[in-house]
């Protein structure tokens, strides 16, 4: 069986190899999975995800995205899989504050060369789908916190990502917001979206239906 993600005895060092980040991590994640990476602050999650993400490639061992070796990848192809395949969604939101909501979602489909007409649409489908219909032409700060995290969970999806990579996506939420959020990445999931969140929560992490946890840089379950 050919997996979606595959990663086989993976390194991640820094300053050299003083700081030894990811040890030996091996993992597979295939299509439609909904899974959680746990793990506590500095335990190598986040470095994790940004391999994940093309953002990073190994210092040593293999990483297969898709069916391709990564760490064989130019820059230019690791970019237009950053922009074709993977929806990133991050804690801080990451939204443009001059920019409206529909304007910010349009931002990867402009990167993406797709025309005005198409880019509106498409920006429109994602927010609804995210329930923010009727606040297309709010900017952020006239927006909830919650409302923010699901324009950029709209901006993640509108240009059709086959993976969501969402890294602590209710961490700056109250709990109402966050489980607002929490079922829109469900409900992207139960559509056929692979969907990886990464969490130190318990309560994000149970709604997964797989969970990695992550302990000094390995991988412990």
């Amino acid at each position: 069986m050919n997996h979606l993600i595959e990663l086989s005895n993976v390194n991640k060092y820094y300053s050299g190899k003083s700081v030894h980040v990811l040890k030996d991590v091996s993992l597979t994640i295939d299509k439609g999975e909904l899974v959680a990476v746990t793990g506590s602050s500095g335990s190598g999650k986040s470095t994790l995800m940004n391999i994940i993400g093309c953002l990073d490639v190994p210092s040593t061992g293999r990483y297969e995205l898709l069916g391709d070796d990564v760490m064989k990848m130019s820059e230019k192809k690791q970019a237009y899989i950053r922009n074709r395949e993977i929806g990133f969604i991050f804690q801080g939101f990451n939204l443009i504050h001059a920019l409206n909501a529909a304007e910010n979602v349009q931002l990867p489909l402009i990167y993406r060369g797709v025309p005005p007409k198409q880019r509106r649409e498409l920006a429109r489908k994602a927010l609804k789908m995210v329930g923010l219909e009727k606040r297309m032409t709010h900017k952020p700060y006239e927006l909830s916190g919650g409302q923010q995290q699901r324009v950029a969970i709209a901006r993640a999806i509108a240009a059709k990502p086959p993976i969501i990579l969402a890294d602590e996506p209710t961490g700056n939420l109250d709990s109402a917001s966050g489980e607002i959020v929490l079922e829109a990445l469900t409900r992207l999931n139960d559509i056929g979206k692979t969907v990886i969140l990464i969490t130190h929560d318990d309560k994000v992490a149970n709604m997964a239906k797989r969970k990695i946890k992550i302990s000094d840089g390995r991988v412990v379950v």
